[in-house]
């Protein structure tokens, strides 16, 4: 089911709050980070809030400074009745592709969860296959649902904190700062370098890199 409503005033309890109406008795939120990058992992998160303590100032993870990021990925933690955060990494979207990866990831971070959902909210209007329980797909989520806005944090969150990792393996790249987006500063590295263990050999600037290194 896929659900597109206006979004005017933030994210909110009101599709948590009707799946529960509706039967359901564990209800999460799912997002992504890292679909676009050229390197890096994407990152799923699957988050159960708790209605009575949901952290304020929950929002999408863009809207957000990264210090308030940080901030709220603590009380999220410390709040939330189960948390679920699966990485995929670039061997993996080379083989599924970057949707498909998405799709796996979401999948796997809902089995993660250490509660079983019965109605799960994931932004985008992509499910994914075989789900375990009802789906509901929310155009622009993060910025309407209190649970996907709390996934997108973690999830973004946990790969700006491994895009570090990667930036002390391969500094020349400047991970850190780009996050592994396509970047003149990133694209002028791939051009010097060429790919490097963390780069995603399927998405065409990687791929070009290489064969430009091959003939140089």
């Amino acid at each position: 089911m896929a659900t597109d409503s206006k979004d005017s005033k933030g994210p909110d309890l009101a599709f948590e709050r009707r799946a529960l109406r509706n039967g359901a008795t564990v209800v999460a939120g799912v997002d992504e980070s890292g679909r676009g990058p050229l390197a890096g992992p994407v990152v799923v998160s699957a988050v159960v809030l708790n209605p009575k303590r949901v952290p304020k100032g929950l929002d999408d993870s863009k809207k957000l400074t990264a210090e308030q990021r940080e901030e709220l990925y603590e009380k999220i933690l410390g709040a939330a009745q189960a948390v679920s955060i699966v990485m995929a990494p670039p061997l993996v979207i080379e083989r599924l592709n970057i949707l498909g990866a998405t799709l796996w990831a979401m999948r796997q971070a809902v089995l993660g969860l250490s509660l079983t959902a019965d109605h799960v909210l994931i932004d985008g209007n992509r499910p994914p296959k075989d789900m375990p329980c009802r789906t509901e797909t929310i155009v622009g989520g993060d910025g309407k649902s209190v649970s996907i806005a709390a996934a997108s944090i973690l999830a973004k969150v946990t790969r700006d904190r491994m895009c570090a990792i990667m930036d002390c393996e391969e500094p020349h790249f400047g991970f850190a700062g780009h996050k592994g987006y396509a970047a003149p500063l990133h694209l002028a590295a791939l051009s010097e370098h060429g790919p490097g263990r963390h780069h995603r050999m399927d998405f065409a600037p990687c791929a070009q890199a290489l064969r430009l290194r091959s003939v140089a």
